[in-house]
């Protein structure tokens, strides 16, 4: 509007210059990045090239030498002389969004394959649950055969090169090793089992050999391991011995009674699984939605994907299923019955049903009421104020409301349960608090040799072990609860005759005399 046209030019070339300037001001300020510096430098001055001739010929009316477009008739620069700009917010958040939608369709793919497997798991765990006592202990067998072959295959893999090329008999001593142990772990359930049922005492004879077979097969191999050992390779075999007994123990040695809690009732057998599996579905639930959300701190360095969340939610409903579903196995004989037939077709199982398994009526300690306010206690289901009439604490009644002549002496609530419902109730503590730690294990054992899973037989589980890593120390401790809180004694009819049979004839009359003295006085 009056500024002569030189003017505009001169002030417009500044203006170019000033920034050319800032870039190469910035560029040398940022030497850590002198590589991608100097090339953006480079961009940024063909750049400021451009924009200087396209403003000089813009301001000229002429034609632009850097594209070749005329500027006379439209003010505006064109378009192809725009540089290419990031992508458009929107185009970013529908990328996110497909990105989220594709983690979240793969994860429940994950979770309705776990879910799958699941399912067909149980339901063939229930069909050999009701074929019998020994489909049940053939169950048993052949996970414990896998169990060791995916812990063995650990470290097998992990120094296959090593073990392929200089140690002899490698694989055939670990396996060995193993059939070892089974037959000396259950061998001495067989002889129990001989021992307690009197059709089967004219196998005795043979049952007595066990031990010195055992022993036997022991040595047998034990020299056998000695004799393979390479003069340059002692300290990697004896790592691999020790190995080999690591997984020996966590396997047929802590799985060495279940074959009794099989046979001293299903109940013994069955009701353990089902917690620790209740435990690992509702552990996972709950850390999933409430996972960090209240406890911030992490749970366990072996296993980061634990949350306290998870341990804790876990263990409050494995405790409820606990107590109901103990209630519910014990209505039936075919749990609740002890058995040492071996029977490869189902009987009826018929027996005196022990005193844990009727419902009775217990009392809740009184003791407990009094740290409690007497108005929240009368609003408690089942609570009943008991009173002294005329302060005679020989006389106790319910309190009648208003009686003056009654005084206050304790509260009482009965309650009517299943005495197996408190036992269930440290078996599925033991399940929440302790058992846990066999997943830790494995865990530890995983991330030490770098896989993901023990095997891919369980599709969306993976491995055996990966599922029965709480269910072994959890059978070893319903073993030995049965036997410290339930059945004090082993002791039975036929085991009497057995040992009454291995009695000299001094010894037998002394025997009936003693009986008979007993039941006289009795």
């Amino acid at each position: 509007d009056g500024l002569p046209t030189t003017t505009m030019n001169s002030n417009a070339s500044s203006s170019l210059r000033r920034r050319g300037a800032r870039h190469e001001g910035t560029r040398a300020r940022s030497p850590r990045h002198r590589d991608s510096a100097d090339e953006s430098a480079g961009g940024i001055a063909t750049a400021l090239s451009d924009d200087s001739a396209i403003a000089s010929n813009f301001l000229r009316g002429g034609t632009s030498t850097a594209t070749g477009t005329d500027f006379a008739s439209d003010a505006s620069p064109p378009t192809d002389v725009i540089r290419s700009s990031p992508p458009k917010p929107s185009r970013i958040r529908r990328q996110m969004s497909r990105n989220a939608v594709s983690k979240d369709e793969s994860k429940f793919r994950k979770i309705l394959t776990r879910a799958t497997s699941g399912l067909v798991m149980i339901s063939l765990f229930i069909a050999i649950l009701l074929s019998g006592h020994v489909y049940v202990c053939a169950l048993v067998f052949v996970l414990e055969v896998l169990l060791f072959r995916e812990l063995v295959t650990v470290r097998y893999n992990a120094f296959f090169d090593r073990i392929d090329q200089t140690i002899p008999l490698f694989r055939t001593t670990q396996w060995m090793w193993f059939s070892v142990s089974i037959f000396y772990a259950y061998s001495e359930f067989v002889v129990e089992m001989i021992k307690s049922n009197t059709k089967l005492h004219y196998l005795l004879e043979y049952a007595q050999w066990a031990p010195l077979l055992s022993f036997s097969l022991y040595t047998g191999i034990f020299v056998l391991t000695i004799a393979t050992m390479q003069t340059g390779h002692i300290k990697f075999q004896l790592n691999q011995l020790c190995w080999t007994i690591v997984v020996l123990c966590l396997t047929v040695g802590q799985l060495k009674y279940i074959m009794h809690n099989i046979y001293n009732g299903l109940i013994w057998f069955t009701l353990p699984i089902l917690l620790v599996i209740t435990n690992d579905v509702m552990a996972y639930f709950s850390g999933i939605t409430c996972g960090r959300k209240f406890i911030h701190r992490k749970f366990m360095e072996l296993s980061p994907n634990k949350t306290w969340e998870g341990f804790l939610g876990g263990g409050f409903f494995t405790v409820i299923v606990g107590w109901y579903l103990s209630r519910f196995l014990a209505r039936w004989t075919w749990m609740t019955c002890p058995t040492n037939q071996f029977a490869f077709f189902p009987t009826n199982l018929e027996c005196e049903v022990e005193n844990i398994f009727h419902e009775a009526t217990t009392y809740f300690p009184s003791q407990a009421f009094e740290l409690l306010p007497r108005p929240l206690i009368r609003q408690w289901p089942n609570v009943v104020e008991i009173c002294s009439v005329g302060g005679d604490v020989n006389n106790l009644t319910a309190c009648i409301s208003g009686a003056i002549n009654q005084k206050h002496h304790h509260w009482e609530m009965a309650l009517s349960i299943v005495p197996i419902q408190l036992h269930a109730i440290s078996l599925s503590l033991f399940a929440s608090l302790v058992a846990p730690f066999g997943g830790f294990l494995a865990s530890a054992i995983k991330r030490a040799y770098g896989i993901k899973d023990f095997d891919s037989i369980i599709p969306g589980h993976g491995g055996l072990m990966d599922r029965f890593d709480c269910q072994l120390i959890t059978a070893l401790a319903t073993w030995v609860h049965y036997n410290t809180f339930v059945k004090l004694t082993t002791v039975s009819v036929s085991k009497l005759l057995y040992m009454y049979k291995l009695l000299g004839e001094d010894e037998r009359k002394q025997f009936l005399e003693k009986i008979s003295q007993n039941s006289s006085e009795n």
